[in-house]
Parts: C-alpha cells; sequence; structure tokens
C-alpha cells in the first residue's frame, strides 16, 4: 500500500509557500537544538563533574584515612568548607535511588557521571534548587555531600531555545511578508484569467518579478487578440447576414407577388428555412461577445422564458432552489434556455425546467419526455450543424443542428459547460446549463 500525503498538503499557492518557508527553519531549528544540547551542554555538564569528582574523592579519602568518627567529622570539615563543599557525617537523611526532574537534561549525564566515577556513592538528588546532594557510603557510616549545582552542570538553555523561537518566528513572519508580494501578483493573474474564462474582462496590469510581467504581458496579448477575433467575426458575419437578408427579402417580396400555386408555397417555406438558417449561424458565431455581464437574477430570468413558452401552449413547468443576484449576460444566458426549451418540446410533449442557485454556480435544468439522445452521440450532438433526428423522432421537425451549441458556446463563455444525460423523472433528454459564479 503507498503513503501519500498529497491529501493533507495545502492546494492554494500561499499555503505551500508558507509550508517551503516554515519546514526548513523548523527543521534547522530542531536539528541546531539537538545537537547543541545533546553534544554540547551534556559534554560540558560530564567535564564539569568530572573536575569537581575530585575533591569529592580527596574529601572522601580523608574521611576513610581518620582514626575514629569523630576525626573524621573534622577532616571533612577542614577539608570542605575550603573546596566550596559542606559534608554532614553521619548524613541526617538518606536516598533509596537517584533522584532528578523529568526534562532535566544536564542531569542525567551528570548523574551518569558520578556513578561511572564514584565507585561509593549510593545516590544523587537534583531535586533541590540550585543544589547537588550526594549520599557516600564511607567506614563510618553514610556522609551527605553538598554542593552548588552550578559547579557540575551548564547553565540549562532555555534562554537561547526561547530566543531561537522567538527569532525564527520573527523572521518567518518578515519572509511571509515579503514573499506574500511576490505572490499577489500571481494571484491578480490567475484572477484576471478566470474573470476572462467567465466571459468578462477585468483590469490587469502586469507586476511582479520579471517572469511574472512577462506571464501578464503574455496574458493581456492573447485576451486582446481573442478579443479582436471574435468582434472580427461578428462584424463579418453580421455584414454577411445583413448582405444575406436583402436577396431574401427581395425574393420573399416577389414570390408574395406571385400568383399562389403548389410551386410559389414550396418557395416561401424555402425561403423560410434560408431566414431560420441564417438567423441561427449568425446566433451561434456571434454568441454572446457583445454584451456585457450585469447582475441578473437567474430564476426570475429563466422563469421569462418559462413563461413565453407556457403562452405559446407547451406544457413547461418550472422549480427553483436557492436565489441571489449573478453576473451573467442575460440576452445570452436567456437565448441559450429558449433553445433548450424548444428543443425539448420538439421531440417531447411535456418538459421540466429547474433553477438551481449555489455559492459556486447556477445550474439549469430542461428535462423532457422524448425518446432522448443516446449516450455514445451525446458529445456529437454538442457539435455544430448536428442533427440527430434520425436517432429521436424526424416526425417533430427539425432544425439545423445549432441549438445544443449555442447553448454549449454561452456555457464555455460564463466558465460553465452544458452536459447532456437521461431525465431520471420524465424519460426523455436532461440538457443541464451550468453557469460559474
Amino acid at each position: 500500500m503507498r503513503l501519500s500525503f498529497k491529501p493533507f498538503l495545502p492546494r492554494g499557492l500561499y499555503g505551500r509557500a508558507a509550508l517551503i518557508l516554515i519546514v526548513p527553519i523548523v527543521t534547522i531549528q530542531l536539528v541546531v537544538s539537538v545537537t547543541f544540547i545533546q553534544r554540547h551542554f551534556e559534554g560540558v555538564t560530564r567535564q564539569m563533574t568530572r573536575n569537581v569528582l575530585a575533591e569529592v574523592r580527596f574529601i572522601e579519602s580523608r574521611i576513610d584515612a581518620a582514626a575514629d568518627a569523630d576525626a573524621a567529622r573534622a577532616q571533612a570539615l577542614a577539608f570542605a568548607e575550603p573546596l566550596g563543599l559542606r559534608v554532614d557525617l553521619p548524613a541526617g537523611w538518606t536516598l533509596e535511588a537517584d533522584r532528578r526532574r523529568p526534562f532535566d537534561l544536564s542531569g542525567r549525564a551528570m548523574i551518569e557521571t558520578l556513578h561511572e566515577n564514584l565507585p561509593n556513592i549510593r545516590a544523587a538528588d537534583l531535586t533541590v534548587d540550585d543544589e547537588v546532594r550526594l549520599l557516600l557510603s564511607t567506614r563510618f557510616g553514610p556522609a551527605a555531600v553538598i554542593l552548588d549545582r552550578r559547579r557540575v552542570s551548564a547553565s540549562n538553555p532555555h534562554q537561547l531555545l526561547v530566543l531561537m523561537i522567538v527569532t525564527s518566528i520573527l523572521m518567518t513572519l518578515i519572509a511571509f511578508v515579503f514573499l506574500r508580494n511576490q505572490l499577489r501578483p500571481i494571484k491578480r493573474l490567475a484572477d484576471a484569467a478566470e474573470a476572462f474564462g467567465k466571459g468578462r474582462s477585468v483590469a490587469y496590469r502586469p507586476r511582479g518579478a520579471t517572469e511574472v510581467r512577462a506571464a501578464g504581458a503574455a496574458f493581456l496579448d492573447m485576451r486582446n487578440r481573442i478579443e479582436r477575433q471574435i468582434e472580427q467575426r461578428t462584424l463579418m458575419l453580421s455584414g454577411v447576414s445583413h448582405d444575406l437578408r436583402t436577396p431574401l427579402t427581395r425574393l420573399k417580396l416577389s414570390l408574395s407577388l406571385m400568383p399562389e400555386d403548389d410551386e410559389v408555397r414550396a418557395a416561401l417555406r424555402d425561403v423560410a428555412d434560408m431566414e431560420r438558417l441564417v438567423d441561427e449561424f449568425l446566433s451561434f458565431a456571434r454568441g454572446d461577445a457583445m454584451e456585457a455581464p450585469e447582475p441578473t437574477d437567474p430564476v426570475a430570468l429563466v422563469g421569462l422564458s418559462v413563461a413565453n413558452a407556457q403562452r405559446a401552449g407547451q406544457a413547461v413547468d418550472l422549480a427553483s432552489e436557492g436565489e441571489g443576484r449573478v453576473m451573467l449576460r442575460p440576452d445570452a444566458v436567456r437565448r441559450a434556455v429558449d433553445n433548450l426549451i424548444a428543443n425539448a418540446m420538439r421531440y417531447g410533449r411535456r418538459a421540466e425546467v429547474s433553477v438551481a442557485v449555489t455559492d459556486r454556480s447556477v445550474r439549469i435544468s430542461v428535462e423532457d419526455d422524448g425518446p432522448g439522445i443516446p449516450a455514445d452521440r451525446r458529445e456529437e450532438a454538442l457539435r455544430p450543424f448536428t442533427r440527430l433526428d434520425a436517432a429521436r423522432n424526424p416526425n417533430r421537425g427539425g432544425g439545423v443542428g445549432l441549438g445544443l451549441s449555442i447553448a454549449a458556446d454561452i456555457a464555455r463563455s460564463h466558465g460553465g459547460t452544458l452536459r447532456l444525460a437521461e431525465s431520471p423523472r420524465l424519460g426523455g433528454l436532461k440538457a443541464e446549463l451550468v453557469l460559474a459564479r
């Protein structure tokens, strides 16, 4: 089984940058602390303890060399005071085992050194503040030797550790401030790119490091080129549409002045089909490039399309969930919804429209009771000028294969998508228009 830490790592740029910044600092602190405490403080403590042991062994030898207990006590007192020791013979207290505080690291090294170099030691007590109390075995009973803790132990590194931690936190905060200034232009570039993907053009000026400025300038050039291409395409197709409408209008007028017969009626139907083809082609090519986003109520917007369908005698129901105003291109979204409703009623007898407004998206679903679209042909149905009438119902009339393509294009311009699936309630096609907020 492979262990992966990716689910526990931060996903945002700020979080990852902070992790890259903090982990080395904490690692260096731990390595330096452990190495310094174990190698330096424990080594110094052992050396200082060995120096004091020579004095303790001297006192012990003078006690053992005395003729009686009184002489031993006198010898101990005479030599202990000049050496900075205090000796009690016999000892007024006893110890069964060594005693030290749980986190006394230097005390552990001291006790180990005492037992290694002082064979007659019974126990050591390091729990009394600023004192080391030793219990020794002598000819005249147990003797207590008391000395200053500072003579045998290096001072605890608490102040050094606290200073190191405080300094590290301060430097981390300063580094994070500078790092945030470097990451902010990247975040602004990402926000501008995300907004452009949703069909919005926000003000952006390249800032930051040279590489970030180069990426920002490249993004602006790309955005300008795309906007120019869309504008040129729209203008060209508008001109083509205008040029085509003029002869179609003349042809329609000429046919209307001719005596009505089967051939004239057929020609008029052909002209009407050509007009519809031009309108849908222009609608697909234009998309929503000429419309600016504005705060819109999605529920009310979809409600207008449903009301129009109901006035036309179509069986269309509406359900909504959530509320709020969203930055949308209302005419484009309404065009997409109208296409989806018209597509549903072309192949079915009833349709259900639902709107769900969430914090991150707007979902508009149109379901019908028609034959639906096979799963293996749904991707094909989203392509322009693709007609699946044979797979659905050719007896109900067909379009020119642009309804779903227009809806999908509008969804992409809002940072969303158009999903096709089977309707769980009606059994036909479910077209779900997802728009990002």
